[in-house]
């Protein structure tokens, strides 16, 4: 069975939301390592509507620039949506042809790499609480970010999460890894 994983950038005052505005000064040469090493293993990605209209308008032209956009773009791409049809235009890029939960426990049953959640908050609340979720990686960094959206919100059920690693790097960012406890 292959392996679902997200990973978000996170604030002390627990902000996934726009890490491009708080997050860029205490991005580390540990965390490039880490993302290095998820990249080696992720064989197929996941994307909500709104995070893929947002890459769609960068990272296509940026593969030149980035080790990331260089992966990004030859990966394979499924994302959910109710609203987009037709060909979605990124290369590698297509709808998922069933309910997100169906569809991912599907993709979790065939053969290949690790699959990760890309750029969506929702998604990842939604496949965590559906236990779809195999691994929860939360970046913290050394910052209040004062607003924006929020991984976990009220009302959230109970989920008991298991740490399955820790690390602290050079610029104070802590590296944990979560897997629902059984």
């Amino acid at each position: 069975m292959r392996t679902l994983m997200a990973g978000l950038f996170y604030s002390v005052d627990g902000v996934v939301e726009s890490p491009n505005l708080w997050q860029f000064d205490s991005f580390d040469d540990e965390l490039g390592a880490g993302m290095n090493q998820m990249m080696a293993r992720v064989d197929t990605g996941i994307m909500g509507r709104v995070g893929y209209e947002q890459w769609v308008s960068y990272w296509p032209s940026a593969a030149d620039d980035a080790d990331f956009g260089t992966f990004i773009n030859k990966l394979p791409k499924f994302v959910a949506s109710r609203t987009l049809s037709g060909d979605l235009g990124w290369q590698n890029s297509s709808l998922m042809d069933a309910p997100l939960e169906e569809f991912v426990a599907s993709l979790k049953e065939g053969d290949g790499g690790d699959i990760a959640v890309f750029a969506s908050i929702s998604l990842t609340r939604q496949l965590l609480f559906a236990g779809l979720l195999d691994s929860l990686m939360l970046m913290v960094h050394p910052v209040v970010a004062g607003s924006g959206r929020r991984l976990f919100e009220d009302g959230d059920p109970v989920t008991r999460l298991e740490l399955q690693d820790s690390q602290r790097t050079s610029k104070g960012n802590m590296v944990l890894s979560y897997r629902l406890r059984p």
